[in-house]
Formats: structure tokens, sequence, C-alpha cells
């Protein structure tokens, strides 16, 4: 079984596995003529269970056979054009290649010993990241799974900074105040199209889903800071503490992006941590066009990004930033067998010291390999195309009898509806023909679109994070859509006639 492990001696079957395995991939890429083939659960997962995984294949290019059949052939591909589901973006080339070193070397950034240049490859990009931002000259931060982790360790830290300082306070005021007396008070501030990852992390932080606030939204899908307003007084009044407010800037379903100055201005008003969850919108970042879009978000004391949205990287490639870099010592603990005080004494730079993870992958490669290779603008302008698709995507569906949009789109999605023309129907089945002809749509394989609902109703979704998809693929699933919804419609009026 030696002859498997990856070392000096089997130099040569790696680069023949490898690039076998990739010849493969390349030729699925080449000739899959839909994002998926409709594949159902109940056809696909009786294969899956009946492989005895207690009986190897040994011979990799048999393992490949198999993988065509239980995933490859089966598999959703985000780079075709009319994948216009969820946030999954292609993803480049450059990025990778970085995956496949990254994989192969399998450093392991928690700690100096583990990786060298590595550490100092995160480092950088974290700094790169911060200057874009505006965060300043303390400012630092981590990579981490993705945009859930990000935020959770974001309000991990909101929490404890904000504990420290009632606690001070109170102190300074001679009043003792405990930790656990605080807990029930605090309360985290977000817009009622935030993602569910801040209620989430309020729960595993021990405060509990009702310690978030959620504000409402403006015809726009933005925070209404008028609301925020009052809601923080009156957190105030009630004598509560307002932990943090959480600006999301590209809402999962609308790409909304929340007014970052006015939210900063007033979470700076009620000494409040602000923290803006950039997870979609941080392509804007290396826009060379649109960064304007983000004023504001400088002020925010965290962020997060995802690079595998919109800077076209593969999962997973997330991080957080802070503005001040020794609020990161509230997840800091020193393990004598692994980062022990004296390393921090004697300038070691071990990214443990700043993470909730230990063991991590260096998922920075690959966003360094990009940068490196297509530069900054490069990322940007794939950004910019996908948000003019929007814009124009928009205009499509507004013109279109058979559909009503939502709003106009700030960044890459448009949420809308199929109306049907001509008759009264009841809104049920309205909402009825609206999830049929997504599922209906999905099991055909021709496409994919996501779902959500807005005020009660069942909407349909388009995520456009793919720059080879066009206006005509656009009228084309929106032809799809209507199809499905109207068979539907007609099957069940039919029905009740």
């Amino acid at each position: 079984m030696r002859s498997h492990l990856l070392n000096e001696t089997t130099a040569d079957l790696y680069r023949r596995s490898v690039t076998e395995g990739v010849d493969r991939v390349a030729a699925k890429l080449a000739t899959t003529q839909r994002p998926h083939t409709g594949i159902s659960v109940d056809e696909l997962a009786p294969v899956i269970n009946g492989i005895d995984l207690d009986k190897p294949l040994a011979d990799a290019t048999a393992v490949l056979d198999e993988l065509e059949d239980v995933y490859l052939r089966d598999a959703v591909y985000f780079h075709h054009p009319r994948y216009l589901g969820h946030l999954n973006c292609p993803v480049v080339i450059p990025a990778v290649l970085g995956e496949a070193i990254l994989s192969a070397v399998n450093s392991s950034l928690d700690t100096w010993d583990q990786s060298i240049g590595g550490t100092l490859i995160e480092r950088r990009l974290i700094d790169w990241t911060t200057e874009r931002i505006g965060l300043g000259p303390a400012a630092d931060g981590i990579f981490t799974s993705g945009g859930s982790q990000s935020n959770f360790h974001a309000l991990l830290l909101a929490r404890d900074e904000a504990c420290r300082l009632v606690m001070k306070k109170a102190l300074d005021e001679g009043r003792e105040l405990t930790k656990a007396e605080l807990l029930p008070k605090l309360r985290i501030f977000t817009s009622e199209a935030s993602h569910f990852s801040v209620q989430k992390s309020a729960a595993m932080l021990g405060l509990g889903y009702e310690a978030v606030i959620s504000v409402p939204v403006d015809r726009n899908r933005r925070m209404d800071t008028a609301v925020l307003a009052l809601e923080l007084e009156e957190c105030a009044s009630e004598g509560l503490f307002p932990m943090a407010v959480v600006a999301t800037a590209g809402t999962t379903d609308f790409g909304s992006i929340d007014p970052l100055p006015e939210i900063a201005r007033l979470a700076d008003e009620h000494s409040a941590w602000m923290h803006v969850d950039a997870a979609y919108g941080c392509g804007l970042l290396a826009s060379p066009t649109r960064r304007h879009l983000l004023d504001g978000i400088e002020r925010a004391d965290s962020v997060t990004v995802d690079y595998h949205k919109s800077f076209f990287q593969p999962v997973s490639s997330s991080a957080m930033l802070v503005r001040d870099r020794d609020t990161l010592q509230h997840a800091t603990y020193h393990a004598d067998y692994l980062n022990p005080r004296r390393m921090a004494e004697e300038r070691i730079p071990n990214q443990v010291d700043k993470s909730i993870q230990t063991t991590r992958r260096f998922d920075a490669l690959k966003l360094w390999v990009t940068l490196r290779v297509m530069g900054a603008d490069g990322v940007g302008s794939l950004f910019d195309e996908v948000i003019d698709l929007a814009a124009a995507g928009w205009d499509v569906i507004d013109a279109d009898p058979r559909f009503e949009v939502v709003v106009k789109p700030q960044i890459s999605t448009l949420v809308f509806r199929y109306v049907p023309q001509g008759e009264d129907v009841r809104g049920d089945l309205v909402d009825e023909a609206n999830l049929h002809a997504r599922k209906a749509l999905f099991a055909s394989g021709e496409a994919v679109v996501a779902g959500t609902k807005v005020d009660g109703k069942q909407y349909l979704k388009f995520t456009l994070l793919n720059p080879q998809t066009t206006t005509a693929d656009i009228a084309a699933v929106l032809d799809l859509l209507a199809a499905h919804a109207e068979q539907f419609l007609g099957e069940s009026l039919a029905l009740h006639r």
C-alpha cells in the first residue's frame, strides 16, 4: 500500500493519475450540453449505495470509470451558461492550478512550522484585501471556510468586545457586571434580507435566536436605517446593549447593498460593532468601475468576503477581516504543543493565533495564483460583466408580460415571478405554478434557477455569475419556465372546471 503514498518514489504515478483525472474533467467540460442531466435521487442513490467500499478497485482508471457513473456524468456544472441558480461561480484556471498545488503539498496553515511561505502568502493576501477595503494600518484577518464561518467569527469577536467594554464601563462606575449577566442583554441588528448565518451565529454564541433584531427593508430591499435608528434607541431605553449591527453588501436573494455610511454612523453613535457581510459583493473590491458601491465599508469593524463567489475561486476561499488586529485575541488560545506563548514573544507568525480553526487548508494559494496571472482588474472586470448582464436581464424580464420582477439589481441577482395572463387565477395556484416551473426545469436538466419567497409569495431567482451567459440564454430560460408554469396551470384549472 505504500505505493499509493505521494513521495519521491511515486512522482511518476502521481503525474499519470492526476493527468488522467484532468483529462476526464476536461473532456466533460468540453462536451457538456446542459448544466446537469436531470437525474433524480431515486435513480442515483441505489447506484451509489450499492457500491461495496470494502472491495476497492485498486486501479485508478477503473475508479475514474466508476466515477463517471456516480458523479461526473450527473454533476451540476456551474460553468454552463444556463446555470442560473445559487451563488456558485465558474472558476478561473489559475485558481484551479493553485488548488492542484495546495492539495498535493498539503500545507496546514495553522503554524509556521507547517507552512512557512504559506503563512506569509496568506498574510500578504489579508493585507491586500484590507487595503482594498480601507480598514487602516492596524487591520488584520484570517482565511476561513466560507461566509457562515466568517460571520460567526466576526460576531464572536463582537460579542467578546462588547462584553469587555460594557464590563469595563460598569467597573469604572463602581459596579461589577459578570459576563453571564450581560450575555442575555446583548442584541444584534440586521436586515430581514440578511444571511441566515447571523441568526445561527447568535444561537451558537449562547445569545439565542431572539437576540437578533430583524430590521425591515425598503422597496429596494436595503436595510431601512430610519427603523434601525429607532430600534437602537429602544434597545438602549430597555437597558439592553447593541452588540453589533450587521450590514449586508450583496444580499443572497436580491444582491442589495445596505446603506453602509448611514449604518456606520448609527453603529458608532450607539457604540456597536459594525460588521459588513460582503460575501457576495466583495468582487466590487476589484471592480475597475464599481468600487464606489461599497463606500462606507471602510468604516466597518469587521468584514466577510467570499472569494469563492465573486472572485471566481473554487470552494472554499473566504476571509474575515478586522479593523483592529488586537480584537482577534478574543479567539486566541495558546497550547504548549502547538503555539506556546514564547512563539509570539519570538515573533514567529502563527495563523492559529487568529483562527477558530486549527488545521486549515492553504486556500489562499488559489487567490494568490489568480492575482499573479490575471491581476485584480482582470478578476473585477469579470464581475463587472455579470453586473452588466443582470441590468440587461432586468430589461428582458420587465418587458415580458408573463413575468413581474421585484427590483432593479444592484449586483447580479434577479428575483421575478411568473404571472398568468388573461384570466383570474388564485394566488396559491400561482405560487404552485412558480414552484412547479422551477422543479420541472431542474428535472429536465435544461437549466437551473433558484427560488425564494417575497412577502409570502413564491418567486424565482436568477443568480448571474457566469460571464458566458447571454441575454439570449435568459430569454430562453424564461420561455422554458413559462411553458412549465402554463402547463401546470392548464392541468390544474382543468381539474377544477
